[in-house]
């Protein structure tokens, strides 16, 4: 078999090596192969991100306007009432929704992967198919099962005498209402950490059993620290998602009157930070500070997965194969 690297001497009489003709050849190819991905990242990526934090400092009406203005969308930012009030709504989403989510596909990825009941299979479709219903037509259905009057949690609540809240309509319960039709929409995560629990050495189980371990110890001992790695990917990748989060309230809130406030449904309840962001954006057409606020949203949200990181730093067991 012909070697791609051959010896050349140098002038000073000492060898060294050189790529071939053909593995330059075949550099080429692989590139080939990846410039799609390559354009793609350049042109839907990078270039978007640069456009965005130049039209920051500009006051972009996105048709004709693009006047320097330096700082002053920032400065507008921290002086703007509904941002503090979008951005509360978003924490709130992500310090309550991201746990919840994650703490229920956990639990349901738990009791799925038992190997010795018949049917798993078929209950393991029936929890994921949720996630397969496009996330409008999730919210058009939860505003039927969440209707105060006549909707299918609060006539389920009502049988065992508890008089269930105006999920909809209710400053106090609308944002509650969202992490509900989230967490049924927990799929995607339910099988990311049940492919983790299958990766678990069954040895790890059976020393642990022999050593008088019960399920609860054997759960913190060694299922936690094993899967570890996909508990902080999925916390960081959840915790970025709400940090996003459009969709569903967009839909929730297009039950109110727009005219009050800014758009976020009962008392602003639902004025998410992207929502506000996308009103800015192109109802009002105030682009450079739609611009910085998608700025300050990528700031914000690399400060809160590196605190992530550092924390779960000394918790993340790597060293499981």
């Amino acid at each position: 078999m012909k070697s791609n690297v051959i010896v050349e001497r140098a002038p000073d009489g000492s060898a060294r090596l050189s790529v071939s003709a053909r593995q330059r050849r075949f550099n080429r190819i692989g590139l080939m192969f990846a410039s799609p991905w390559i354009i793609g990242f350049l042109c839907f990526t990078i270039v978007p991100v640069g456009m965005a934090i130049y039209y920051s400092f500009t006051n972009y009406d996105l048709f004709s306007r693009q006047d320097w203005v330096w700082f002053q969308n920032y400065v507008d930012i921290f002086h703007d009432r509904y941002i503090w009030k979008s951005l509360g709504n978003t924490m709130y989403v992500t310090l309550i929704g991201t746990p919840l989510g994650q703490v229920v596909a956990l639990a349901l990825a738990l009791l799925l992967n038992q190997r010795r009941i018949k049917g798993i299979p078929v209950f393991r479709t029936l929890f994921y198919l949720p996630t397969l219903v496009p996330i409008v037509a999730s919210s058009m259905l939860f505003m039927w099962v969440l209707n105060g009057n006549h909707g299918l949690l609060n006539t389920v609540l009502g049988w065992f005498g508890i008089p269930g809240p105006y999920w909809l309509s209710d400053p106090k319960f609308t944002k509650m209402a969202l992490i509900i039709m989230d967490v049924w929409r927990c799929g995607t995560g339910m099988i990311i950490y049940l492919a983790a629990l299958r990766s678990v050495p069954e040895t790890f189980y059976e020393a642990a059993e022999l050593d008088g371990a019960g399920p609860v110890r054997r759960f913190f001992s060694i299922t936690l620290p094993c899967i570890s790695p996909t508990i902080e990917f999925q916390v960081v990748m959840s915790m970025i998602s709400h940090f996003q989060y459009f969709t569903q309230a967009y839909v929730f809130a297009s039950l109110t009157d727009m005219s009050n406030g800014a758009g976020g449904g009962p008392g602003n309840s639902m004025l998410f930070y992207c929502l506000y962001l996308y009103r800015k954006a192109f109802l009002q057409y105030k682009m450079g500070y739609a611009s910085a606020m998608a700025v300050l949203l990528a700031i914000i949200v690399i400060v809160a997965t590196a605190i992530v990181m550092y924390f779960s730093e000394k918790s993340v067991n790597y060293d499981v194969e």
